[in-house]
């Protein structure tokens, strides 16, 4: 097992690249993540303005 992991001396280079490898996949994860959220909350606001708006023209017609 020691000779697998030592990969023939270059076992730190190895694992050091995957290790980071693993640390970008996971960082672009989590940032699609936090994107997507981003952008629903935007799309939420953006309904709620738009829906505000609907009723306040509304509102404005009846009164006229």
């Amino acid at each position: 097992m020691n000779d697998f992991l030592a990969m023939g001396g270059y076992g730190s280079f190895v694992w050091a690249s995957y290790a980071l490898a693993a640390a970008v996949l996971g960082w672009n994860i989590h940032s699609a993540l936090a994107a997507r959220r981003d952008a629903r909350a935007k799309a939420e606001r953006n309904l709620l303005i738009a829906a505000a708006d609907s009723s306040k023209r509304r509102t404005e017609a009846e009164i006229s």
